[in-house]
């Protein structure tokens, strides 16, 4: 039985028809469901005053949404109702979700939770000014299996360690967590889109940003393209184990963007690796801890939002990072892919060229910047937030926290990444390393990690000059790690003043290349 005549399905970070918790929600329980989505104003002001009009982002929804709605037509007809599809707006969501609510006279809104904190400050502010109007929000998990305080310790604390976390989350899954929403059951109820908002989804100039090279990446949109990525990774995913570590080797399985944007479901996923995982495929196994990685950061968000703005360990924020112009110097150099290190800086060429980055990558560009440039994780986090096609708030703080030691389960403040090493274990051929800095190609695979170490005739030979076609190294590791570990000192005896390399632990971020 219907509880409501009306209602709003508001898509946010889950653009997908298929298994969405908050749409089979409101199909259920509505006569009639209209589908909306925002380009939400207060989040692109942002980008457009920071420059980024290119943002491979706002395209991969831009493009995901024309799928949605051609999902959402294909759905109604199926059902006999003419014109369904979704209503795109352009404008602040927290008033344009309130406003169009009420002009379509609906009883109640439908979204999926987004517990970052902007998102939070947000569906508070709908929230009031829908419930001054009479109607209802309701949320539903459909981002991660298990949320906020779902999965506690003993004790009834969060968890701030991942391996007793991952053995509570496997120990309360059940088939229910992992059951699909039936939505297309009840599509009947989805209803036409009023003439007034019956235009197609705006294009990128309209929203005031450009094209990007998006098309000619071998990054597929929409829920087609992330069913086309996992098709192709489960035929390989008992290799994932071996293969995922080697940035050259098709080991990942590249669904990071689709999870980030809910193009796909995160239980259709899960429950695919789970039972590969209980046959004892080692290859799943590792992808399944992956995914439960990922519920970790994000309860960790939820539980400990300090996190956003400072260390999830407090006696970290006491670490004193460089931050004076020629810290600033560095971190171009970094952001630009010009420090020397041939595998930091194909890194940086990957995602400043695609929007991605391989993942033992982040780790080893994480660890350069805050370990050997002695720069503040923030700024490193702030520059993949602006970069990465896939940045989620909860999963790139958790992994910038995890590479400078001040996060959960991070590695040991001692533990400093060699970029040379790394990349002789890595890249042993120099495959990746070639790919992304074609004028080191030359270069034998013996000294393709450090061309510094390359004898005169091995430079000629691959027409290199250092210090005109390729840096030199702008710091030397073995100086700088020494360096790290009395910067770091202060964390190891809290009472001991760290050295006097600058003044505060915590900056602001520049803007980098």
């Amino acid at each position: 039985m219907n509880n409501y005549d009306k209602g709003l399905m508001w898509f946010r970070r889950d653009l997908r028809t298929d298994d969405n918790a908050a749409l089979y929600h409101a199909l259920k329980v509505c006569r009639q469901v209209w589908c909306v989505f925002v380009f939400d104003t207060d989040i692109l002001d942002d980008l457009l005053e920071r420059g980024l009009r290119a943002d491979r982002r706002v395209e991969f929804i831009r493009e995901s949404l024309v799928e949605l709605d051609e999902r959402l037509r294909e759905l109604g007809r199926g059902h006999r109702v003419e014109r369904a599809g979704l209503i795109v707006l352009h404008g602040s969501a927290a008033q344009a979700i309130p406003e169009l609510a009420q002009r379509l006279g609906v009883q109640a809104v439908f979204a999926n939770h987004d517990d970052e904190p902007a998102a939070l400050a947000r569906d508070a502010r709908v929230f009031g000014d829908l419930a001054h109007a009479g109607i209802l929000l309701h949320s539903h998990k459909d981002h991660v299996i298990f949320e906020r305080r779902e999965v506690l310790t003993q004790a009834g604390h969060a968890f701030g360690v991942f391996t007793p976390y991952k053995n509570a989350w496997l120990k309360a899954l059940t088939p229910f967590h992992l059951k699909a929403y039936p939505v297309e059951r009840y599509a009947a109820t989805l209803a036409a889109v009023p003439a007034e908002h019956a235009a197609p989804v705006p294009s990128l100039p309209s929203l005031g940003f450009e094209s990007t090279n998006l098309a000619q990446l071998a990054m597929p949109t929409g829920a087609s393209g992330a069913q086309q990525l996992f098709e192709d990774f489960v035929d390989r995913i008992d290799r994932y184990e071996d293969a995922r570590n080697f940035p050259a080797v098709k080991g990942p399985s590249y669904l990071s963007a689709h999870l980030r944007f809910g193009t796909i479901s995160i239980r259709r996923i899960a429950s695919v690796a789970y039972q590969m995982h209980l046959q004892g495929m080692q290859g799943a196994s590792t992808w399944l801890s992956e995914l439960v990685w990922r519920d970790f950061y994000h309860q960790v968000l939820a539980n400990f939002p300090h996190v956003v703005d400072k260390a999830f360990k407090p006696e970290y924020d006491a670490i004193r990072f460089e931050h004076n112009k020629h810290a600033r110097e560095q971190f171009a150099a970094w952001c630009e892919g010009r420090t020397g290190y041939p595998l930091v800086d194909a890194a940086m060429a990957q995602i400043n060229q695609t929007g991605y980055m391989h993942n033992r990558l982040r780790m080893v560009v994480a660890s350069f910047l805050v370990k050997d440039l002695g720069l503040h994780w923030q700024w490193g986090e702030r520059y993949f937030a602006d970069h990465l096609i896939d940045f989620d708030l909860a999963a790139n703080n958790g992994g910038w926290q995890w590479a400078s030691s001040s996060g959960c389960d991070a590695q040991p403040w001692f533990r400093i990444f060699n970029p040379v090493t790394q990349s002789e274990k890595f890249d042993p051929a120099g495959k990746f390393i070639r790919k992304y800095l074609p004028q080191l190609a030359g270069l034998p695979d013996a000294v393709i990690h450090a061309p510094w170490k390359a004898n005169e005739i091995e430079l000629a030979a691959a027409g290199l000059v250092l210090g005109e076609n390729y840096p030199h190294p702008i710091v030397d590791h073995a100086v700088a790690r020494e360096r790290t570990l009395l910067r770091y000192a202060v964390v190891k005896q809290p009472g001991k003043i760290a050295p006097p390399r600058s003044t505060a632990a915590r900056v602001a971020a520049p803007r980098g290349g």
